[in-house]
């Protein structure tokens, strides 16, 4: 039997603790989230059997088309990701992996719960102010009661407002917000009608597509994004107020000029 070099010794007693540290990597749980094209909602219509936005106080519109708000789908906040599902979600387009942190904000589950319930009040009053402000209508005299279930965080704030919008005012000119399309979208809102960035926008943009829209709204700061994977034949507008969607809406209506990514 030839015997073994020191050099080959060397070499089995160096790569003996970095395959044990790899083995141990491969089974360790990372702090990460895979999640994926979630579920979308059409503020305009009901959900569970009510409806999103209503409305009293005042008369609203009968609407047509659809305003859907995107969602992703990621995995539990205690959830374990390993190493095989981080790499396998890199290579995969209808999956992104996303730092545990950037998705969940607390610690236990039930802290995450309730900070998502409370950005999700948050974002329903933002939206309904921005929306009664653009239309110059006073909250002592409309009410607007917005339910939305088993969805958190902030991200549907745009979608709230320009439905709270096409609801009472359409289009302006008689005419519905939407055109009659299936237009999707995402973004926060401030109470003065500032849209905000959010996370998963490649994701929502697959979610759209899947449900049927041809339109997207997305933050503007977030084209990169947006264009990075864009389903085939779904239009990209960039918004950064409420008051510029809607007339990005109003000229996507008419044949006029619209922003694009």
């Amino acid at each position: 039997m030839p015997a073994v070099s020191r050099r080959a010794r060397t070499l089995a007693l160096c790569s003996a603790p970095v395959l044990a540290l790899l083995a141990v990597a491969a089974f360790a749980p990372l702090p990460f989230t895979v999640a994926q094209p979630g579920s979308t909602v059409n503020v305009l219509g009901s959900d569970r059997g009510k409806q999103v936005i209503s409305v009293s106080g005042t008369g609203t519109r009968k609407t047509a088309g659809q305003l859907r708000m995107t969602t992703i789908l990621a995995t539990g906040p205690e959830a374990t990701v390993r190493v095989k599902d981080v790499v396998s979600g890199w290579f995969a387009t209808d999956r992104a992996v996303m730092p545990h942190d950037s998705v969940y904000v607390g610690g236990t589950t039930k802290e995450i719960e309730r900070h998502n319930s409370e950005e999700m009040r948050e974002s329903q009053s933002s939206a309904t102010s921005a929306a009664l402000g653009y239309l110059h209508r006073s909250p002592r005299d409309v009410k607007v009661t917005l339910r939305l279930a088993d969805v958190g965080g902030p991200s549907a704030g745009l979608l709230f407002s320009l439905g709270i919008v096409d609801k009472l005012d359409g289009d302006g000119r008689g005419g519905d917000l939407t055109g009659g399309r299936t237009i999707a979208g995402t973004g926060t809102i401030d109470a003065k009608g500032k849209v905000g960035a959010v996370g998963g926008v490649p994701l929502k943009t697959q979610a759209a597509k899947r449900d049927g829209a041809t339109v997207f709204l997305v933050p503007k700061a977030e084209c990169a994004d947006a264009t990075a994977e864009l389903p085939k034949g779904l239009r990209l507008i960039p918004v950064t107020t409420l008051k510029g969607a809607v007339t990005a809406l109003r000229a996507l209506r008419s044949g006029g000029a619209v922003p694009h990514c």
